[in-house]
């Protein structure tokens, strides 16, 4: 059984950024509840930079760290968000007193065993919801509003940080690119937005991987301008999230940027499909500042393709360079 007042619990989920930041209020609800208990996370490399970054956690641990390590890991708990066949056999083999996963996956009734009947692909709830539910077994409450989700966990700044940017201008990052792991709104989309926040009063910084710089060289040659910055490349993880935080707001698909922005307490504006599981209503992301956009009907037709969602395309730049004003606005309010 659980100690009534557990001293180490293990939260795993070794996918995605975005992922990973819709997990992080986790640490901090059993926080809530056990203040004096230590959390780890287990994640992949790519992840270690955002997931330090959580006051709630207190210590990462690679996958493949927790995986090799021959040593006991003293930990009261651990839960299993993602599934992962490698992890749950290494913590059964280190003794750790609750396993915790979900009834979906064979391996889990191997090596846990406190079991979670959840669905995600019908549910109507946010992935942060979904992940609550498998607090069950440490305390009863598993049904918190998204607000308490993003309360519920806070990515710390960099004292150190390089930028200062001028606070007279509103300073907004573009992350047209996914890698696959989302529908886009389109390069043509981004460049008529673009056209639309004039340059008096907005910085606007193209972010990206180097290996998106041959998909954005069009938008960058049509929009090129002192007030238009080329960032394609320029950032590892831990200095893309310091730049987001030194920025006013974000605007990008469903992407991991998008939500570091929003827990960052960022403007965070996301472009949407209306298609499910991968409509907002699953993953928008989770902060004070956070809006979405995504045409309000039902849609399957683009469920097959890859990239390009017609339903996407048709969301129309002035509606979102309205909100990006607004907010804007309410930045000049508070100076």
């Amino acid at each position: 059984m659980l100690a009534l007042q557990p001293k180490h619990i293990i939260i795993s989920r070794t996918d995605s950024i975005g992922d990973v930041i819709l997990t992080l209020p986790l640490a901090g609800l059993i926080k809530q509840q056990f203040p004096n208990c230590s959390i780890s996370f287990i994640g992949q490399p790519y992840t270690q930079a955002v997931i330090e970054r959580c006051q709630q956690v207190d210590h990462f641990i690679s996958k493949t760290d927790f995986i090799t390590s021959h040593t006991t890991t003293k930990a009261d708990a651990i839960i299993h968000v993602f599934p992962d066949a490698a992890i749950a056999k290494a913590a059964k083999g280190k003794d750790i007193t609750l396993r915790i996963g979900t009834t979906n996956r064979w391996f889990h009734w191997l090596y846990c065993n406190r079991l979670v009947r959840l669905s995600r692909r019908h549910s109507p709830l946010h992935e942060a919801q979904l992940n609550a539910k498998l607090l069950q077994p440490l305390f009863l409450e598993t049904n918190y509003t998204l607000e308490q989700l993003a309360d519920a966990a806070t990515l710390g700044t960099e004292t150190s940080s390089a930028f200062s940017l001028d606070h007279s201008k509103y300073h907004l990052i573009l992350h047209p690119t996914s890698k696959g792991s989302a529908r886009e709104w389109g390069n043509e989309n981004f460049e008529n937005l673009v056209r639309l926040l004039p340059k008096e009063n907005f910085t606007l910084y193209l972010c990206g991987l180097e290996s998106d710089r041959t998909k954005l060289t069009p938008l960058l040659e049509k929009c090129d301008g002192e007030h238009f910055i080329d960032c394609i490349g320029k950032f590892n993880l831990s200095t893309y999230i310091d730049f987001i935080q030194a920025a006013d707001g974000l605007i990008a698909n469903s992407t991991g940027p998008l939500h570091i922005a929003a827990l960052s307490n960022k403007d965070a504006f996301g472009i949407y499909p209306p298609i499910k599981p991968m409509h907002p209503g699953r993953w928008s992301p989770i902060g004070k500042h956070s809006q979405v956009f995504v045409l309000d009907k039902s849609c399957e037709s683009c469920r097959h393709t890859q990239e390009a969602c017609a339903c996407m395309l048709a969301i129309q730049p002035m509606a979102v360079a309205e909100a990006i004003n607004q907010a804007r606005q309410r930045k000049l309010n508070k100076l």
